[in-house]
């Protein structure tokens, strides 16, 4: 049974709970959304609700300092990490906000006589179904452009992050959006496939597991609902021998350790060429000293507690099962001895093919770091993944990092500097990692219809 509740992972302590919505609250919540929209939301100008969407940014970034203690209170996330997730939220909020009016605008169509348009119209409803690891960029990501877009949003937010939940939904209220427009749900499993098969959900987003995005992704096609899948990532951070070396350690240790490792998007797979692949590791081991593991709203800390008792002990097991099936130990590889889901940052080496964890993701702050001979062994060996999410390519020539960066079979690739999220950037994978984009203009034309009118 789902339990929505802030159990502070520094202290292994519940604070607060909150109960479900009943199916008759549920009932009530998807009347309303419905209702606004056909009433007010989609009939109010994209001048309107800018303001409504640009107040928010505006009221997120007056309270940043709150918002960011909520988030390292219920997920464990570093104040200063924090922080920067409510900063990119505002920025998420307000691309959208200044952005929406070229992104929906008529186009034009050629045709042989008269005249034709495709003009761009918001679906309806759209449910959400958002993960705990960036509590409020990731409801930005959905709530931005299909506000803008004129579709009013329904999210089912992570069961450990329900004060995070209430806090965005709170944003819209203050800001002046109608009542329905962007509403907050608390719902189990059941109730969150009866709320798909609801007729006037017209579209379903989820952020999540390869095994949530199975399950929702089924449900929503059943009930012939437009979907976007956003899911789990292996991605390969690709060190050439002609790289910079300090900034490749940089950003290893950024791309991977950040939050915990805790990130779809992480350097999963660091694959680095032989010619430097010691001086590589010495690297990244010396920096993994530095960093200052504590409590997240501590000052002076780097890096909090896993989100849960169950994603440290995941991690751990994963990462024992790694060594036993041959892999070598570099560092850490063990849950901190003190109060909280704290556990050492970790580096793997020799994890070969034949390994358990060899095809698995690692949520949590294990790097695994392959030795490769050559760029196509390097290539070769980042396709070999059931995942295609996001990857890194490091090479002091660039021209030879592109050619390399488009052959790996991912939704996005970054040059010199480690996978990151930018509103204007498109972000979204392929294979298992699933199907759709979020962010940039596209993540604004994922629920609209667009509509052609001809002119005979």
């Amino acid at each position: 049974m789902i339990v929505y509740q802030t159990l502070n992972p520094t202290t292994e302590t519940v604070e607060r709970t909150f109960e479900l919505h009943t199916p008759e609250q549920m009932k009530a919540i998807v009347d309303r959304a419905d209702q606004v929209w056909k009433t007010d939301w989609k009939k109010r100008s994209i001048a309107e609700r800018k303001v409504v969407m640009s107040k928010a940014a505006d009221l997120l970034r007056k309270d940043r300092q709150a918002h960011a203690r909520l988030i390292a209170t219920e997920m464990g996330k570093a104040l200063p990490d924090a922080l920067e997730e409510i900063d990119i939220t505002a920025d998420i909020l307000a691309f959208y906000a200044n952005g929406a009016e070229e992104f929906l605008a008529p186009a034009p169509l050629r045709v042989k006589d008269g005249k034709a348009k495709i003009i761009n119209q918001p679906l309806g409803v759209i449910y959400c179904i958002e993960p705990w690891n960036f509590p409020y960029y990731q409801l930005a990501r959905v709530a931005g452009p299909n506000l803008m877009a004129g579709n009013v949003v329904i999210a089912k937010h992570a069961p450990n992050v329900p004060q995070c939940a209430l806090a965005f939904e709170k944003l819209f209220h203050d800001a002046g959006a109608s009542a329905g427009a962007y509403t907050n749900i608390f719902l189990s499993n059941e109730q969150s496939s009866d709320l798909i098969k609801d007729f006037r959900i017209r579209g379903v987003a989820l952020t999540g597991s390869e095994r949530a995005g199975q399950t929702v992704a089924a449900e929503a096609g059943a009930a012939l609902k437009k979907d976007t899948m956003e899911l789990g990532g292996s991605d390969a951070f690709i060190v050439l021998d002609d790289a910079d070396l300090e900034l490749a350690v940089k950003w290893a240790t950024w791309g991977r350790f950040a939050n915990n490792g805790q990130v779809c998007t992480a350097a999963k797979r660091m694959i680095v060429h032989e010619k430097i692949f010691d001086a590589f590791l010495k690297g990244l081991k010396n920096a993994i000293t530095q960093f200052r593991i504590g409590d997240p709203l501590a000052e002076g800390t780097t890096h909090g507690p896993m989100s849960s008792r169950k994603a440290m002990e995941l991690a751990l097991e994963q990462t024992k099962e790694a060594v036993k099936g041959g892999a070598t130990l570099v560092a850490g590889g063990k849950r901190i001895d003190r109060e909280g889901f704290f556990m050492e940052p970790t580096i793997l080496t020799g994890v070969s093919k034949d390994n358990p964890v060899f095809y698995q993701e690692i949520f949590g702050p294990v790097a695994v770091v392959h030795k490769v001979a050559s760029e196509h062994e390097a290539i070769e060996l980042a396709n070999d993944s059931p995942y295609g999410l996001g990857g890194s390519v490091f090479s002091r020539n660039i021209a030879r990092a592109e050619k390399v960066a488009e052959q790996i079979e991912t939704g996005m690739m970054f040059i010199n500097t480690a996978t990151a999220a930018a509103p204007e950037l498109p972000f979204g994978g392929i294979k298992n990692s699933g199907f759709g984009r979020e962010l940039s203009f596209l993540g604004i034309e994922e629920f609209i219809n667009r509509k052609l009118i001809r002119i005979g």
